[in-house]
């Protein structure tokens, strides 16, 4: 059985790609999941170290990645998950110290792919895919931006989805909510929803909408709670603060999974036009809920069925619209269910592990023992 081995943040680190890894590491077999090198912000606390972690990448730390490269190689495949904003160096440039000491095949997982890098985020995406063994992203979005816009060759770059939890038994009564989930800040597009929810006080019963989540850690470093207080003075200026509630608690997996059944439309109203990738879209159509999502990309190719409504960026009234056709036609909520569980057959972590595991058996040849 081939070992993996992980590079990237991990719990309790709160970011995207903490939880993909620990999730997708949980998916894998027992005797498969190897340790996990865990990249922090600093040099780590004294103390145990997180279940499953058998070491650290500190930024910065020439010592560090030449020990996390150690750490990797005792595994027979190295899973590195790639996003500017995780490593040390200018655009994350010091894992590619880190990526030229492994001996073992490495796999890289991009979680973000820009259609306008800066010249120096593209040398550092070119340099991680020469690096790399394999290339996996999670949308032939992305895959296409690879291809066409980095000139990398087609048959090394995997489509394997992000990946989602086992949902819960739905329970969506009359009064559940309209649900934004994940880690809070700027670029969420939440005052897109605020506002169209002070276009739809006409709709009975009124419909609630729940925003939940922590502040994103390096938000809150470098602003505070700012973004969270200025969505909650604008709740009040359009007259909702007593229909829009924000849930700021660390939910764990079982605790969202309900929270995610109860609601009955999840909204992403997200600013970005190049996100490729999205774990909480393809956790809301695994749960078979109706979506409303501006158009990124991801969210335009997974909701190609008929899974959801796409709006328009930063447009309240398209919002409000879509919302409105959903809460009022029990059919078009109910074709919107039948194709998101459509399209989770593919999507459960289950399945997604096992793909993980075909690319890495592909990648990692043993030799063939000679019988005497």
């Amino acid at each position: 059985m081939v070992t993996f081995g992980f590079l990237s943040t991990y719990p309790p680190t709160l970011c995207g790609l903490a939880s993909f890894t620990a999730s997708l590491r949980s998916a894998l077999p027992d005797g498969a999941a190897g340790g996990v090198v865990r990249v922090v912000d600093a040099i780590p606390a004294p103390g145990p170290r997180p279940a499953g972690v058998v070491g650290e990448l500190v930024p910065g730390s020439v010592a560090s990645g030449r020990a996390a490269a150690d750490l990797l190689n005792r595994q027979d495949l190295a899973v590195i998950q790639h996003e500017y904003g995780i490593y040390g160096g200018t655009d994350g440039d010091d894992v590619l110290g880190v990526l030229a000491m492994l001996t073992v095949p490495a796999v890289v997982v991009l979680h973000t792919v820009l259609t306008t890098p800066t010249p120096h985020q593209r040398f550092v995406l070119d340099a991680v895919v020469a690096a790399a063994s394999a290339v996996v992203v999670m949308s032939e979005t992305a895959r296409a931006r690879l291809v066409t816009g980095y000139d990398v060759p087609a048959d090394r770059v995997a489509v394997i989805p992000h990946g989602a939890p086992d949902p819960v038994t739905p329970d969506r009564d009359r009064g559940g909510p309209i649900l934004t989930w994940g880690l809070l800040g700027p670029g969420k597009g939440i005052e897109w929803g605020i506002e169209a929810m002070a276009l739809l006080g006409d709709v009975r019963p009124l419909p609630r909408y729940v925003v939940a989540g922590r502040t994103h850690p390096k938000v809150l470093a470098l602003q505070g709670e700012r973004y969270r207080h200025a969505l909650l003075s604008r709740a009040g200026e359009l007259g909702v603060h007593d229909r829009v509630r924000f849930d700021a608690r660390y939910l764990d997996v079982r605790s969202l999974r309900e929270l995610v059944a109860r609601a009955r439309i999840v909204l992403l109203p997200y600013d970005s036009h190049d996100q490729v990738t999205s774990g909480v879209l393809v956790e809301a159509v695994t749960a078979g809920i109706p979506v409303v999502a501006t158009r990124f990309p991801h969210a335009v190719e997974l909701l190609a069925n008929g899974a959801g409504v796409l709006v328009d960026h930063q447009d309240p009234t398209a919002i409000a619209t879509a919302v409105r056709m959903i809460l009022t036609d029990r059919t078009v909520a109910t074709g919107m269910a039948s194709a998101a569980r459509a399209a989770a057959q593919t999507l459960g972590w289950a399945s997604v592990a096992i793909q993980y595991r075909r690319l890495a058996d592909g990648l990692v040849r043993r030799p063939t023992p000679v019988v005497a």
